[in-house]
């Protein structure tokens, strides 16, 4: 059983979107971020950079005592090793979705953070702010349609834990001033993953 300290929020998807593939049993314990609940002591326990998610795994494959993780990322290649799903046994497809679930971590997470940040949640216009980050915003959209382009998925032809990584900050685009016009690839693979029926619980249970 896996214990998920989650709000609905682009990294707390993450994490629902791939226990909903995987059917591996699971609890949510909300925690209200408006309410500072990401704070209090208990949950700092967890996860000490005081952000959702977090897990416990009260089941780790090594048999021994519960494990806890923090950071959406960790999480789901945890999550993957344990399942054995969602992160391929080639090792170039394998190394491939490695690198695109890197690159969301890395960047279009945090760059479209802060394009939220700036455009919707700012006590004051920054135009400095907000050009930077729709500008870099755009070009990770772009990065990201060139590589759909070519493969189904991020990182191959298979779904993995790469674009689970990836699709629920992509399906703010409009939070973000992004016009998927300018991302054919990009819409396609939005609408693909959308109907997903994990994607659909996902998002309907929220």
């Amino acid at each position: 059983m896996i214990d998920l300290y989650y709000a609905p929020t682009p990294n707390g998807y993450k994490i629902t979107l791939f226990l909903e593939e995987t059917g591996l049993p699971y609890t949510i314990h909300p925690i209200n971020i408006s309410a500072d609940e990401q704070f209090k002591p208990e949950f700092l326990a967890i996860a000490p950079n005081n952000k959702i998610p977090a897990i416990v795994d009260h089941q780790p494959a090594d048999g021994g005592e519960p494990i806890s993780l923090f950071e959406s990322g960790a999480i789901l290649f945890y999550l993957a090793n344990k399942t054995g799903q969602l992160l391929s046994k080639d090792l170039r497809e394998r190394t491939e979705q490695l690198q695109w679930l890197f690159w969301q971590m890395a960047g279009f997470g945090p760059m479209l953070g802060q394009n939220h940040h700036f455009n919707c949640y700012a006590p004051e216009v920054v135009p400095y702010a907000i050009k930077r980050y729709v500008e870099e915003s755009q070009r990770l959209y772009k990065v990201l349609n060139t590589q759909l382009e070519k493969t189904d998925y991020l990182g191959g032809n298979e779904y993995s834990i790469a674009d689970i990584a990836t699709y629920p900050w992509a399906k703010c685009h409009e939070y973000q001033k992004i016009n998927l016009q300018d991302y054919p690839a990009v819409e396609k693979w939005l609408d693909k993953i959308k109907q997903r029926p994990a994607t659909i619980t996902a998002y309907h249970d929220a």
